[in-house]
């Protein structure tokens, strides 16, 4: 495999076929922290892939390196090396089958990145910060596929969301699956690794939250009132939320179903109880 920084000069876009170029096995390798000790599977650098997620992580400054195809590229994939060497991250060419690779069968679309550690926010801070007198707070509860996670944060942070909050201990960590699905919203939303579900909302009721839980036990969504400081709670598909948890809402709520299919994605049902409660503050 070969790979090298790629080339920004206007005058000759491609790669030169002849150009010595050192190898690219060491520097991914290296990138996968791999040692001859070994390493927890948790250190390993994470990848993501496709443009859109490599340029907004890049500009929130989540990027390490860059990774480009090498050969023929057309004016985005340029323009994003650019913005790479702008902000001070190497960009690097390497062969496709490598980007392959790197992003585990990801649609990368000619790019990918090796990303630094992802910080979590702390709910405090968000909260402290937080400019609306009626922040809304997306809380999943049980959620472990990593896809629906990324189009959850995708949602919440086109909502206007303050923050998503995951469970340390039920709910799937931030991945780099999670990330590309979520099309850069990380590099945006705040995204808060909690401890204990409990006495998370009963802190968020101190300060003046609602908590709403989805459950198809709950009373009809669209007669619901979800202004003010609310939480969302949302459990995991076909589980629902955890009975300890739908205590300690104050509500639960259904979406109407008309159909033979009982019931909705995850993140479909998020995204649904997310914007009547953005409807009803506007």
């Amino acid at each position: 495999m070969n790979n090298r920084r790629v080339s920004l000069d206007k005058k000759e876009r491609k790669c030169d076929p002849h150009e010595k170029r050192r190898s690219g096995d060491q520097s991914i390798r290296g990138e996968r922290g791999f040692s001859s000790g070994g390493r927890r599977k948790e250190e390993e650098t994470c990848f993501i892939g496709g443009r859109n997620s490599v340029l907004e992580s890049l500009r929130a400054g989540q990027v390490k390196k860059v990774f480009i195809k090498s050969g023929k590229k057309d004016g985005r994939l340029l323009a994003l090396a650019e913005e790479a060497e702008r902000l001070g991250v190497a960009a690097i060419e390497t062969e496709e089958r490598t980007l392959d690779r790197l992003t585990e069968g990801v649609r990368h679309q000619g790019v990918a990145a090796s990303l630094k550690p992802y910080a979590y926010a702390d709910l405090e801070e968000v909260l402290s910060s937080c400019e609306r007198k009626d922040p809304l707070l997306i809380l999943l509860d049980g959620v472990e596929d990593v896809r629906n996670i990324g189009a959850i944060v995708r949602t919440a942070e086109c909502a206007g969301a303050a923050a998503v909050l995951l469970p340390k201990h039920r709910s799937s960590p931030v991945t780099a699956a999670a990330m590309k699905t979520a099309s850069g919203a990380f590099a945006y939303l705040p995204v808060c690794q909690i401890g204990n579900i409990r006495q998370t909302l009963e802190k968020l009721k101190e300060r003046g939250f609602w908590a709403v839980g989805a459950d198809m036990d709950g009373g009809d969504l669209y007669q619901a009132d979800l202004k003010g400081p609310l939480v969302i709670v949302m459990g995991a598909e076909g589980k629902g939320i955890s009975p300890l948890t739908k205590r300690m809402c104050d509500f639960c709520v259904r979406i109407p179903m008309r159909g033979k299919v009982s019931s909705l994605n995850v993140s479909v049902a998020a995204a649904l109880l997310m914007y009547e409660a953005v409807r009803q503050r506007n």
